[in-house]
């Protein structure tokens, strides 16, 4: 079995822990104010001779305060060398992997339309064999479904959906994700629903870098050879979003690995965003003009009729730069008598569509994201998600609680 995830070898996640210490609201606070000073040119020297950071705010910068850099530095970070190459250094002793460690800050322009379109597919897979602690309730493997192509334009037709870049050791990397509702801001939410594995590496790594979300990539579905040298706004029309908060399962960080079923029934994660550019003002949601709704009570897989996964698959014979779907009646898998059992459907699509949402009918009636594209065999075929209950609530909810009101 392979993980269909991110563009090489990463996969899944584990528990939200609530609450921050100073420190770390100091360092998501950092984030927020989209740490843009290379790009935009250095602010001006601070009292001690440092140049401080700045962000693009309006027609204006905004001054990081000093106890905020100071705070950045705690961890190892030095926000200028951050975004002049320092990321780069992968060394395991200073990669930051702890629930409340996460810090993005935004490096502009890093993620352009060649950079995006190179982004790398997984290449780790192992038999089904490898998936063992059946708890006798593993359906048979689903007949295979063929994936069918979003038709163009994804923002009319998928408006939710989009592509998570990001960098690992292995390279630029590429998973799917989906556009969720938040609770505390209704109408305006910047929430994005993705695997766990496309944020943190799992037991042996820590939490991914230059995260970032693009909605409706490709918007015109145009082929690959068109989209060499593309404008921005070609692939990336709804703006580049960089990731400046994200939380996974504690099982997922504890258990996760880049083969076989390790932590897959907890492979979720959600990335709150925010825009490059500054924007206008305009949350995701808004910009987008739909979010999902995230439901965890869905019905159990005999009750469920029908899902529809969708993502940006990157693995032979696709290329990751066009949408697909699939649609099929959800069966069980499980893969440890420990575990919750996850949903299974066929589906031909590959890696690069981990993250995906699967949307279903919801306890209400409504569509609603239910799942998440987790793994998959190494021929293809089938894919799984994670059943979403009270661990991804708590994922989902700590999010929201920590930008209410923003």
């Amino acid at each position: 079995m392979r993980s269909i995830r991110p563009s090489s070898t990463t996969r899944r996640g584990g528990r939200a822990r609530r609450g921050t210490s100073p420190a770390l609201t100091a360092v998501a606070l950092a984030s927020v104010l989209a740490l843009t000073a290379t790009a935009c040119g250095s602010g001006d020297d601070t009292a001690g001779g440092e140049p401080s950071a700045t962000a693009a705010a309006g027609d204006g910068k905004i001054q990081i305060p000093s106890d905020i850099a100071d705070r950045l530095k705690e961890h190892g970070i030095d926000v200028d060398k951050w975004r002049n190459g320092d990321w780069k250094n992968w060394d395991k002793d200073d990669w930051l992997r702890e629930a409340n460690d996460y810090i993005n800050p935004i490096i502009e322009d890093l993620w352009d339309p060649d950079r995006m379109r190179e982004a790398e597919q997984p290449d780790p897979e192992v038999d089904e064999s490898d998936i063992s602690g059946d708890q006798g309730v593993t359906d048979p493997t689903p007949e295979p479904v063929q994936a069918q192509a979003v038709p163009p334009s994804y923002h009319d037709n998928a408006p939710t959906a989009g592509k998570v870049f990001f960098d690992s050791p292995e390279g630029t990397m590429v998973c799917s994700a989906t556009v969720v509702q938040d609770p505390a801001n209704p109408g305006k939410s910047n929430m994005v629903w993705t695997a766990g594995h496309c944020v943190h590496a799992g037991k042996k790594g820590g939490w991914y870098r230059n995260i970032v979300f693009v909605p409706s990539y490709n918007d015109a579905g145009r082929p690959t050879g068109e989209l060499e040298g593309a404008a921005q706004d070609e692939v990336a029309p709804y703006g580049v979003w960089w990731g400046d908060w994200a939380q996974t399962s504690d099982q997922w960080i504890e258990q996760g690995g880049a083969t076989g079923g390790d932590g897959a029934s907890y492979d979720f994660a959600v990335i709150h965003v925010t825009p490059e550019k500054g924007g206008d003002g305009k949350s995701l949601e808004e910009k987008v003009g739909s979010a999902l709704p995230v439901d965890f009570n869905a019905p159990a897989v005999p009750d469920v009729e029908s899902v529809t996964a969708t993502g940006y698959p990157a693995g032979a014979p696709y290329d990751g730069q066009k949408l697909f779907s699939c649609e099929d009646r959800p069966g069980r898998l499980s893969l440890g008598t420990s575990d919750p059992t996850m949903y299974r459907i066929g589906c031909s699509m590959t890696a690069g569509s981990s993250g995906g949402g699967w949307v279903a009918e919801g306890s209400d009636g409504k569509p609603a994201l239910v799942s998440n594209t987790s793994i998959g065999p190494v021929t293809s075929g089938w894919l799984a998600g994670p059943r979403l209950g009270d661990e991804a609530k708590g994922v989902y909810e700590a999010v929201s609680d920590k930008f209410a009101g923003q």
